[in-house]
Order: C-alpha cells, then structure tokens, then sequence
C-alpha cells in the first residue's frame, strides 16, 4: 500500500468522528479520533518493518523475511527515515542463507542511516566480516574497531573479539602449497 494512503484513510476516519461528534455520539467521535492516530503513526513506522523486528526477536528469520517481502517497493511504502532499516533487516534475514548478499545490503543500510548505535554497530560488524572473508584484512580491522566504538553497551564484545582473533590467524592462499608436500609421489 502506497505509505499516503495512510493520510486518505486517517482523514475519511476523522471526518467520521467528526460527524458522530455533531450528532450527539461524543464517545464514538473520540474512539474514532484515537483510531484514526494509528494510519498516521503507520506512515512514520511501517507495519511491515515493525512485524519483521518482532520475529527477528523471537529469532524467527524465515517469518521476518516473509514480512520484509511484503514491501515490494520500498521507495514507495516506507518513510524515508526507514530505508536504511528495510535494508539492515535484509541483511539480517540473508545472512545465513545468502552472505555474498549482505554486504551490498548493509552498506545501503548505512547509506540511509540507522538511528541505533547498536543497529550500526551490528551492520559494521557485518561489513566487518565481510571484508575478513574476501581477504580484505585492513578494511576488516578498521571496520572492527568502529563496531568497537559504536558498541558502547558491551553487547557484541564478544563477536568483536573472535573476528579479532580470526585476523591474527595466517591465511593461506590458493597459490600456496606445502613446500614438503612437493617431493612425495603419487602413491605415497
């Protein structure tokens, strides 16, 4: 649904109230005037999005994914201020499945702004370890230690730590072989 229909429904339910109010039905009036706040707070934050964030936090990512495709085009139904957040809830629900897909992702999340500190500390974090898996040790330490920075209740210490240690670790490339490995046969 187009996000200024919100606006058409809200006002229709006002002029309602309105005429409930003028023919003596004050209670209905006021019922209809609270109901009719709830397409213009539907505007500024999604139901879509907001029914996403709840199964991500009973860790369901398949239904969160299911409600984050219902927004087909989200340039149309989401508020500006909530595209980074369509994008960061991508990321998430693919990250599992599909992690080649969550660094674009995360990336545009970051783009269009995240108003949590943990929120952009979680999509660093993921930048983070994409750049670790593709080899990209430099840019994968500096984007480490700006989740570091962001994360100022302590929640991903833990996640930041063992990235850490996964740097430290040598990596070995494909051209490298094991110079003992050289000299052995076939057969042996």
């Amino acid at each position: 649904m187009n996000k200024y229909i919100k606006f058409v429904i809200s006002a229709i339910i006002l002029a309602v109230a309105v005429y409930l109010m003028m023919n003596r039905n004050i209670g209905w009036g006021i019922v209809l005037v609270v109901i009719a706040a709830a397409p213009v707070l539907l505007f500024f934050k999604n139901e879509y999005i907001l029914l996403a964030f709840w199964q991500l936090r009973k860790q369901n990512m398949e239904k969160a994914a299911v409600w984050l495709q219902s927004i087909t085009n989200y340039k149309t139904q989401l508020h500006k201020s909530q595209y980074g957040y369509f994008h960061y809830l991508l990321g998430l629900t693919q990250a599992q499945d599909h992690p080649t897909k969550v660094e674009p992702l995360m990336r545009k999340a970051l783009d269009y702004g995240l108003n949590m500190k943990h929120d952009r500390a979680m999509a660093t974090l993921n930048l983070a370890a994409a750049a670790i898996s593709k080899g990209r040790k430099q840019e994968g330490q500096k984007l480490l230690d700006e989740a570091k920075r962001l994360d100022s209740a302590g929640m991903m210490t833990d996640q930041i730590k063992m990235m850490k240690d996964q740097l430290k670790m040598p990596t070995m490339q494909k051209h490298m072989h094991n110079p003992n490995m050289r000299n052995r046969g076939k057969f042996f």
